[in-house]
């Protein structure tokens, strides 16, 4: 057995490297800038700046030498010149971009980081001369009466200010398509995917931007009442649907299975909202019976549970039942039942011992979202778990803590994959861990 969990844990690395690298690609490739997400587009580009330094956005995604900078912000200017327009001797020419007839400084948004390295790369054209300057530092620029593209290279000093990158046009004009500014990284592999595994193994989950706490500490304030609120439902609605499903067998074709049928497909076709809003409706405001709203006390709990169990049943009643009657019919029950075995008997000891796969089955895989609770229950009643959490993560665009949940969701997942089958070797003695 040990070898086989082994070698069962060694194939859940690549799985679970794959969500990271799903969730990574969604959230840092896919949904644009994270800093934006969060803070929106309206704040100063050295707040987003400071966003990413602090998350190691502001790296290469995978791999490269070079990482984006908003100190410039990256963009063609062949319909608008952007902060360029506040520059002296810097005009717009249509179906041109940007005209430079005399010196001009690069209208930096902030003064760019303390002795590294960077590449203003921009594509140009040039009938007479002019040079690039940072601080003392001159680079050429080639005449060209074609559109050019150059990567001009230089190195910031101790203290850079923000007018240290400067363009002197000696005659003519200096016409600029578009420029892209970029900082220089240590090294190939200092990247966003790489910051990002590093902080996981240290299970260092980041910091949640909406509440401004580590998301580790978070988590860990959101556990507890997910737990206590999925705990009693998945227990109350496993032990109920296991107790009607024998009785569907005991009773099979009898009044009492048609109208469990008719009762659980009554509780599936009822949408889960409408049952937490008609149940804080009914039960809580017209009647008063229970707390609608918080988490003072275990009272606040016991609507939503009944509702998780209710709501729940008629699922796991139905395929419960489905169980047992398959069993019914097989032959080693028409064994028991001719060598005068009860019918008592016959359903705790036999039907219910062999159905406990497919039982162990559903309830362990339902264990890796007792950790998130329930988003739409939590959410409704006010209850500070990690589904709670969740929705405000999603509504504020909270990108570690939404990254985590994930991540631990994933994580729990093939746990409970691999107690599923070490569960089906104790349960039935036919199975081999091979």
């Amino acid at each position: 057995m040990a070898r086989y969990i082994t070698r069962r844990i060694l194939q859940m690395i690549p799985t679970v490297f794959g969500v990271i690298l799903i969730t990574f690609v969604l959230f840092n490739v896919v949904g644009g800038s994270p800093a934006t997400m969060t803070l929106g587009k309206h704040v100063s580009p050295r707040a987003l700046e400071e966003f990413d330094e602090q998350r190691g956005f502001n790296k290469p995604l995978f791999f490269g030498w070079w990482a984006k900078t908003r100190a410039l912000d990256d963009q063609s200017y062949e319909r608008n010149i952007g902060a360029w327009r506040k520059v002296v001797g810097a005009e717009f020419v249509e179906n041109t971009g940007l005209r430079l007839t005399r010196d001009a400084t690069v209208p930096l948004a902030f003064p760019l980081q303390a002795t590294h390295d960077y590449r203003l790369t921009i594509t140009y054209r040039l009938a007479a001369g002019a040079a690039f300057f940072q601080g003392s530092e001159k680079e050429n620029i080639e005449i060209s009466k074609a559109w050019k593209t150059v990567a001009l290279d230089f190195r910031t000093g101790v203290k850079p200010a923000t007018t240290d990158l400067v363009f002197r046009v000696t005659g003519g004009a200096l016409e600029i398509r578009a420029a892209k500014l970029q900082r220089g990284v240590a090294q190939p592999f200092d990247a966003q995917l790489v910051f990002y595994l590093k902080q996981l193994l240290r299970l260092d989950f980041g910091t949640s931007s909406s509440l401004n706490q580590p998301v580790a500490a978070v988590l860990r304030q959101g556990v507890g009442p997910s737990v206590m609120l999925m705990l009693p439902i998945l227990i109350g609605e496993e032990l109920f649907a296991i107790v009607l499903a024998l009785g569907c067998a005991f009773y099979r074709n009898s009044w009492l299975d048609r109208s469990l049928v008719i009762l659980a497909v009554a509780l599936m076709s009822v949408n889960y909202l409408v049952w937490i809003v008609g149940g804080q409706y009914v039960l809580g405001y017209r009647r008063g019976w229970f707390p609608m709203w918080g988490f003072e006390s275990w009272s606040y709990l016991l609507l939503p549970i009944l509702i998780g169990v209710i709501s729940g049943l008629g699922a796991n009643l139905r395929f419960y039942r489905a169980i047992m009657l398959d069993e019914m019919y097989k032959d080693y029950i028409r064994t028991a039942v001719a060598k005068g075995v009860s019918k008592t008997g016959v359903l705790f000891k036999h039907v219910l011992k062999n159905a406990m796969i497919p039982v162990a089955t559903n309830v362990v895989v339902a264990l890796p979202f007792l950790y998130t609770g329930n988003f739409l229950l939590e959410s409704f009643f006010g209850i500070p778990g990690l589904g709670y959490l969740g929705i405000n993560a999603i509504n504020s665009s909270d990108v570690d803590v939404m990254r985590a949940l994930v991540f631990m969701g994933a994580v729990l997942f093939v746990v409970a994959n691999l107690v599923t089958d070490l569960l089906y070797a104790w349960l039935d003695p036919r199975v081999r861990l091979e």
